[in-house]
């Protein structure tokens, strides 16, 4: 009566891959709310808040136009969307779930299928809050100008990616020290409110407020970001290459560390005496 699919091919298998993958996504999608749309929605207005809290904060500092020549708007909204992005990447992807969880009793599902579906969950939202609000932007108040979208939407995928390979390695660190990763992993994403960088322009930072916060690869995405938005700004204190390396590196060791925990991880782990 009950049969276990067994793929014959590698077509089955991918397709079996790629079915889950969809399926688990859509599951994270409508986990914070019953409803898909209001669930998206919220997205949108969290992403609006932090806009408007940011907007307001300037313009009571007196800063009432871009560091930088340009639309103070766009310099504003490249600094949050990438940092947003970055930053729920690293809590969906540490949040996705370990090899002993209940889910993973199910054999066609796999920790890459959990990991992957986490961090497509957060692409998906991140790109449609952005595009809603740009939209409304566009339309409501002036025309958005972007000098190289292309370049732009590279810089928010590099985000992205950043943050799912940084937070590769917390959920695979997280059973060797459950309480310690995850207060590691919140220290991270709050410092980054300040560490990214978001709020300033690389260009003008003297060199010892640079050593703050030239080691974190998400300050010199967003300044990259701001590069590829602006017609009249060229970053010299940032590289693309070094969050491009530091992804790569983050994401070998995340690997790694997840195999090693995969194999001896087990549910007596958290047993209790």
């Amino acid at each position: 009566m009950f049969v276990q699919r067994r793929n014959r091919n590698m077509a089955e298998a991918a397709f079996t891959t790629l079915s889950l993958i969809y399926h688990q996504t859509v599951y994270n999608l409508r986990r914070t709310h019953s409803n898909a749309v209001i669930g998206l929605v919220m997205q949108v207005v969290q992403s609006l808040i932090m806009v408007a809290g940011f907007l307001v904060m300037f313009v009571v500092l007196g800063i009432r136009s871009a560091p930088l020549r340009g639309d103070f708007m766009i310099f504003i909204m490249t600094g949050i969307f990438l940092f947003m992005t970055h930053t729920k990447a690293i809590g969906s992807v540490s949040g996705a779930g370990s090899s002993v969880s209940q889910m993973m009793k199910h054999e066609p599902l796999s920790t890459a299928v959990m990991i992957t579906a986490a961090g497509l969950a957060v692409l998906y939202q991140q790109i449609l809050a952005c595009l809603v609000i740009l939209f409304f932007y566009h339309v409501l108040f002036t025309p958005v100008e972007l000098e190289n979208w292309v370049g732009v939407a590279a810089m928010f995928l590099l985000a992205w990616g950043s943050g799912c390979a940084i937070g590769l390695i917390f959920l695979a660190a997280k059973p060797w020290w459950p309480s310690g990763i995850g207060i590691i992993s919140s220290f991270y994403q709050r410092i980054n409110m300040i560490a990214s960088g978001k709020m300033f322009v690389a260009n003008v930072l003297p060199p010892m407020m640079l050593n703050l916060f030239d080691w974190n690869p998400l300050f010199h995405v967003i300044d990259q970001a701001r590069g590829f938005a602006f017609i009249n700004y060229t970053p010299h204190n940032s590289s693309i290459t070094y969050p491009i390396y530091v992804t790569l590196g983050c994401l070998m060791v995340g690997l790694m560390i997840e195999f090693v925990t995969r194999n001896s991880e087990s549910l007596s782990w958290s047993a209790r005496s």
